[in-house]
């Protein structure tokens, strides 16, 4: 249950911080890595969650 908990604040976090980075620095190219970046972590996230990730 820890594990989730830690996961979930963690990605909470990231998200924080990207959306933060966003906002002062409102680049296209910066914008688009973040969110490829943002889909293959909460994909991870989903995934080891659920158990069925390495």
């Amino acid at each position: 249950m820890a594990d989730r908990i830690l996961g979930i604040l963690a990605l909470a976090t990231l998200v924080a911080f990207l959306g933060v980075l966003i906002a002062f620095v409102p680049r296209a190219d910066l914008i688009g890595v973040v969110l490829a970046s943002l889909v293959l972590v909460v994909r991870d996230v989903w995934l080891t969650l659920r158990g069925s990730g390495g």
